[in-house]
């Protein structure tokens, strides 16, 4: 592309984003906690055939509510993400792709959907997705604004801007960045990846960010500049990845492993201590690493222990804690941080966040309606 195209293609893409309907202003009243009764795909009990608990959206917020920590009339809803909007990231052949059952059915891996006439996959099973992107892309403003805000569903890892995959269709984390980097003038955001998969998508969307940073980082070790300023330098590039991942099972995508800033790999059979060992080391390394102006959690539970998907082996409370110690990262650093809660795939998933939401609230790293707070 000439650099002549590439402006152009960026003007575009700026226009769409200050065009777009899905920042709107957020009433006091209302809590950083993002959520459409829309996000819950219902069909037929075809969703029944993907692992994926794909009520697991409205059972969190049932769970807080009837908890007394939440207000239902306190959550905020989104709107969908327009083709505008999805374009900001998307090209125009990926989303024609999804008006074919078929490609639905590959990325949603739900065979029979392929079957299904393409305006009842667009209703039942896009439109979710489409309003999630939304919740993902409002959640960077309200924690700009607030500090913090939790989209009850997004972080569709495994989805770059011209592939879907792994119930992943559209690339909702790569969209927040762009949009945050336009509306909210912010140039540096970290993404702290804790799914149990590697988080593709967004690695692949920005490749050319993390080499030219690993390019930097390297010249800097060989040089030793840290060692000028105790190594608390601030690398190069807009988007730095912190993946913490199990690297036997899917996706198993190597190139993208090329683009991740600080790669950890945790094997299958991983426990609760030294996943939160691991952690802890790697939030060090990368406050030291990258000053960033947002933070963009993915919060998988599939880490669980029991998870088919995941394999590992981290407790309710371990789950607990890792939130509690990414929350107290960017609290430390006075960071604006959204949280997804992206993948998990047993019925028990929904609860372990909703106890760990509870967790955020007691130790007042956020600020829920109705909370009772610890002392």
């Amino acid at each position: 592309m000439s650099s002549s195209s590439a402006n152009d293609a960026e003007a575009l893409r700026r226009n769409r984003i200050l065009s777009s309907k899905l920042y709107f202003d957020v009433s006091p009243s209302k809590v950083p906690l993002i959520y459409s009764a829309s996000y819950d795909i219902e069909f037929l009990g075809i969703e029944k055939l993907h692992p994926f608990d794909s009520s697991k959206w409205g059972r969190i917020c049932g769970f807080l509510v009837s908890f007394g920590i939440l207000d239902k009339k306190c959550v905020v809803e989104p709107l969908e993400a327009s083709k505008d909007d999805l374009l900001v990231v998307h090209s125009e052949s990926y989303l024609n792709t999804l008006k074919q059952s078929s490609k639905v059915a590959m990325i949603v891996e739900v065979p029979p959907v392929a079957l299904i006439p393409n305006c009842l996959v667009q209703q039942k099973v896009l439109f979710p997705f489409r309003k999630q992107v939304g919740g993902t892309i409002l959640a960077a403003k309200l924690a700009k604004e607030r500090g913090w805000a939790i989209n009850m569903g997004g972080g569709f890892h495994h989805c770059s801007a011209q592939k879907g995959g792994g119930f992943c269709a559209y690339a909702d984390i790569s969209l927040c960045i762009h949009f945050a980097f336009v509306r909210l003038n912010i140039s540096r955001v970290m993404i702290i990846d804790l799914d149990a998969h590697q988080g593709n998508g967004h690695e692949m969307d920005f490749a050319y960010d993390s080499m030219s940073k690993k390019i930097f980082a390297q010249v800097f070790d060989f040089l030793s500049f840290s060692a000028f300023t105790n190594g608390d330098f601030v690398m190069a590039g807009r988007v730095y990845i912190l993946d913490m991942y199990n690297p036997g099972i899917y996706p198993l995508d190597y190139e993208a492993r090329n683009y991740i800033n600080q790669k950890v790999e945790v094997k299958s059979g991983t426990v609760t201590e030294e996943y939160l060992q691991k952690l802890d080391e790697a939030l060090e390394v990368a406050g030291h690493r990258f000053n960033p102006e947002l933070v963009i959690y993915n919060a998988g539970t599939d880490i669980l222990e029991g998870d088919p998907l995941g394999r590992l082996e981290i407790s309710p409370e371990g789950i607990t804690l890792r939130d509690e110690k990414v929350f107290r990262f960017a609290r430390e650093k006075n960071i604006p941080i959204v949280m997804l809660t992206s993948g998990g795939y047993m019925k028990s998933s929904a609860g372990v966040i909703a106890d760990s939401i509870v967790n955020l609230s007691k130790k007042c790293l956020i600020e829920t309606s109705g909370a009772p707070k610890s002392t």
